[in-house]
Order: C-alpha cells, then sequence, then structure tokens
C-alpha cells in the first residue's frame, strides 16, 4: 500500500526535528515515500545544482570576508570599521534571513529594502555600518556563486537568487509560525500542489531572529489552507495546562495532574538536582548560576553563542587589569552608546557584564569567570525562554516572570516558557 503512495516532502526546522522524524518514519508514522528535509538542506542541494562550481560550506564565511574586506582598508578605516563589527555582522544575518539585496545586485529582487532592514537589526546602523553591509553582503553573493557558503545562504540563495526546485505533489512544513521571509520565499517556489503546516502562533517567539510575525494566517489566505486546530497537549497535564489557558483558552489536557506553585525567592542551595530554570533574560540566570556555584552545586548555562559575544565585547573595554570600579564605568558608557543606537539587547549583555564584573576584581578576572561559568556541565540547568522552545523537562522554574511584558512576543515567549513543563512548573522571583 505504502509503494503506491504519493512522494511528499516533509520540511523541519533543524536537525534535531530531522532525526525525530526520521525515528517516527522508521515506526511507520510516516510512509516511507516522504522525504524528509530540512530547510537548509533542501536549499543546499537545489544551489549546488544551480551552478557549476563545487560547493564549499563553511560557517565562518562572514567572518572571513569580513578580515579580507578590512585588510584593505586604510589604518582609519579599519579601525572605524572595527568599531561597526557587531552591527554589521547582525545585518548580514538579518539580510539573509529579511531578504534584502543590494539596489545594484540586479540579479534579484530583495523582499525588503535597506529602511526595513535597519528596523529589524539589534541596532540602527550608521552610514559607514550601513556600506560595509552592503560590500560585504555583495561580495557574499558572489562568492556564493562560486560555491563558497554558508548555513544562511543555504536558504537565501535558492530563495532569492533562484534554482531548479524539486516537485512534490505535497508539501508538509513543521514548526511553520517559526519560518522567516526568506523560508516563505523558499516555499512560494517550491509549492505547487498541496501544502500542510503544522504549528502554534502562540509561539511566535522569534521575531528578533526573523521569524515572520502573521505567517500561519497568511500562508492559510496564500494557498487557501482549511484551519484544523488541536488544542490537546500531550505534553502537559491538567494544572499546567489551565495555567497557560490565560494564553491560548480552548487549551485542553491528555491527562490529569502536574502542579503549580509560587514562591517569593528561592536561596542557591534550594533548588533541587535535575532542575530546569527558565528566564526571559539572561543576567538573572547568570546570577542564579554563580549562587549556586557558590552553594557548591553544579549548573549548565544552555546558550553556547552568549559566552563567546560577551567576552569578545568585555575584551575591548579596557586593559586587563582595569579595576572593578572602571570596568562597571566601562560596561555603563557602552550600554549608553548601544542605546543611543537604538540597540534591543543592550540592557541584558550591560546587565551579564555586571554580573562578572561585580564577582571579578579587575577586568582580567571577570574574563576569567564568564568564561569559566559558560564551560560548566552541571545538573541543573538555566536557559532563556527562547532557548527553551521545543524542549520539555520535567521540573521547570520559571525565574522572574514579570520580565515578560504585554508585548505580543513576550505573551508568547511566557506561553512557551509555562509549557515547557511535563509535571512541575514554579513561579519563583530572583530578587
Amino acid at each position: 500500500r505504502q509503494s503506491r503512495t504519493r512522494p511528499a516532502l516533509y520540511l523541519v526546522f533543524n536537525k534535531r526535528n530531522q532525526l525525530d522524524a526520521i525515528a517516527g518514519q522508521k515506526a511507520e508514522e510516516f510512509n516511507d515515500t516522504t522525504t524528509i528535509k530540512t530547510f537548509n538542506a533542501l536549499g543546499h542541494g537545489i544551489w549546488a545544482k544551480a551552478i557549476t562550481h563545487p560547493i564549499t560550506l563553511d560557517k565562518g564565511k562572514t567572518r572571513t570576508l569580513w578580515r579580507e574586506m578590512v585588510d584593505g582598508l586604510s589604518r582609519s578605516d579599519s579601525t572605524d570599521a572595527w568599531k561597526c563589527y557587531q552591527c554589521v555582522m547582525d545585518g548580514i544575518d538579518k539580510a539573509k534571513a529579511h531578504g534584502y539585496v543590494p539596489k545594484d545586485v540586479k540579479i534579484a529582487k530583495g523582499l525588503i529594502d535597506f529602511t526595513a532592514l535597519a528596523h529589524a537589526m539589534d541596532e540602527s546602523p550608521n552610514e559607514y555600518a550601513q556600506e560595509l553591509i552592503d560590500q560585504l553582503l555583495r561580495e557574499s553573493i558572489r562568492r556564493a556563486y562560486s560555491g563558497l557558503i554558508d548555513f544562511n545562504d543555504q536558504i537565501y540563495m535558492p530563495a532569492l537568487f533562484g534554482g531548479t526546485f524539486p516537485k512534490f505533489p505535497r508539501v508538509m512544513v513543521d514548526e511553520y509560525q517559526d519560518q522567516s521571509p526568506v523560508n516563505h520565499a523558499m516555499l512560494a517556489r517550491l509549492v505547487k500542489g498541496r501544502l500542510i503546516g503544522v504549528g502554534d502562533p502562540f509561539q511566535n517567539i522569534y521575531g528578533f531572529r526573523g521569524a515572520k510575525a502573521g505567517g500561519m494566517s497568511a500562508a492559510v489566505e496564500t494557498y487557501s489552507m482549511i484551519q484544523l486546530p488541536l488544542s490537546i497537549s500531550f505534553r502537559c497535564p491538567s494544572a499546567i495546562v489551565e495555567a497557560a489557558r490565560w494564553r491560548v483558552p480552548h487549551f485542553q489536557w491528555n491527562r490529569e495532574g502536574g502542579e503549580v506553585n509560587e514562591l517569593a525567592r528561592m536561596e542557591g542551595t534550594d533548588f533541587p538536582d535535575d532542575s530546569t530554570i527558565i528566564c526571559r533574560n539572561n543576567a538573572p540566570l547568570l546570577r542564579i548560576a554563580f549562587r549556586l556555584i557558590s552553594a557548591g552545586r553544579s549548573v549548565q548555562v544552555i546558550g553556547s553563542e552568549l559566552g563567546p559575544r560577551l567576552v569578545a565585547i568585555m575584551k575591548k573595554l579596557g586593559p586587563n587589569d582595569l579595576n572593578r570600579k572602571g570596568l562597571i564605568d566601562a560596561i555603563e558608557q557602552w550600554r549608553e552608546e548601544k542605546l543611543l543606537a537604538n540597540s534591543k539587547s543592550a540592557n541584558d549583555l550591560a546587565d551579564c557584564m555586571r554580573v562578572f564584573a561585580d564577582h571579578g576584581h579587575d577586568l582580567s578576572s571577570a574574563i576569567s569567570y564568564a568564561e569559566h561559568l559558560f564551560k560548566q556541565t552541571g545538573t541543573i540547568r538555566l536557559l532563556t525562554g527562547h532557548k527553551s522552545k521545543g524542549l520539555e523537562f520535567d521540573n521547570v522554574y520559571w525565574l522572574d516572570p514579570a520580565l515578560c511584558d504585554h508585548r505580543e512576543q513576550d505573551r508568547n515567549l511566557a506561553y512557551v516558557i509555562t509549557t515547557r513543563s511535563q509535571n512541575k512548573l514554579t513561579l519563583v522571583d530572583s530578587t
């Protein structure tokens, strides 16, 4: 029977989802005629066939191109360029997620202009940063035609610059609410028959990373889709589901039980082993992590890119022997400069650096504390709500719930944090 089933394509968000789906296929949850791919793997194959050169995948491609570009500048321009480094790197990432193409690149039409790109970025770029973003992106596109791509190019290039897309009578998409504008552009080229999308609009929390707001409702109209709500949670018991009904009133449970509690405060010694602490912001997690370590507990701060980013910023704040007071002043100056550029992450990053400054007697020791903390692999997990999406834990502590405000993305994030628990959820204040 399965051999006569028409072929289908199932697109998933990341490698972990793909492995889960392949395991399901082996258990006959999918027909053997279903091809299971990530968006990146699909795009990689399309672009490999679209160009004549062999493909080389380099995750550090943008940094390599940056160094080549800066090496060709005068000393003065090079100094100014490095001041824009983080802003430019963010601009390239956002350009490839939102579909920005420089005006003078005539072989493809972008989805947005630079004004829209600047609005999506973490901070507002100055004129020089804009020039560098365009220059770097032009070179990145040129190199992609020569076969050098990074992970972002795997979707950006075929979605906007073309290629021969495979033909499937049915395309299925997981985590539809998380797809970026460039992902949607790829789907527009791919879908010629039936489209099935699975997702939860209340879990749209990656707007800062490029996830398109209202992507699911737009797809209903674009592809004439029929909505079939699934309101039963097979992860969360009744107590957790009831705690999430403020956001999803129609939410139902598959099993009774669970527990939701509120505590005014917990000391470092109070969190049990194998518990998971989730917070909207990073800084409260770092403070709790140090408190736990001081109490002889083992911790793991989940978020591989945060540590290197903080250390890179701190290394530019002054000499290694900069004392604590000077370091705190430098952090505040950094924060003020970033806020003037409308940075969306400056407050949390500055608060994180302040945690390390409070534990070190100078800049060098503060950096050492940061590097040490992010190497820990203990039994108590600490992670942000954004990092927790797609994961589930038995015993969850939601740290400082009030940090989630009334904006749409924050309301969704509060819902995501609430529903990470399979059994017990405790709301606790860190102050």
